[in-house]
């Protein structure tokens, strides 16, 4: 199940956030999307939002339920199952 985790600390490493998922079961692959440039400089700061991604639905629901607004570095995680991603579509 994928999972997206949101106002994380700008201090959060994925490690910390896949240690955080893992007390609660297998750890498929952890992500958290940061900024790639600005003003034509790599900056690798984050974004503030990432995806754990969990193959046991059971687990990761529990991981979810205990998870949801827990602090890491000061900063309450906001924690839920990742929607699909919609494409839009634009008329020509």
């Amino acid at each position: 199940m994928d999972i997206h985790v949101s106002n994380l600390a700008a201090a959060t490493t994925q490690e910390e956030l896949r240690k955080a998922f893992a007390a609660h079961g297998a750890v498929s692959s952890v992500s958290i999307h940061t900024e790639e440039r600005s003003f034509g400089q790599m900056t690798g700061t984050s974004k503030g939002y990432g995806f754990v991604n969990m193959p046991d639905n059971a687990k990761a629901k529990a991981a979810v339920a205990a998870l949801h607004h827990q602090e890491i570095h000061g900063s309450a995680m906001s924690v839920q199952e990742a929607r699909p991603r919609r494409i839009s579509r634009h008329r020509r």
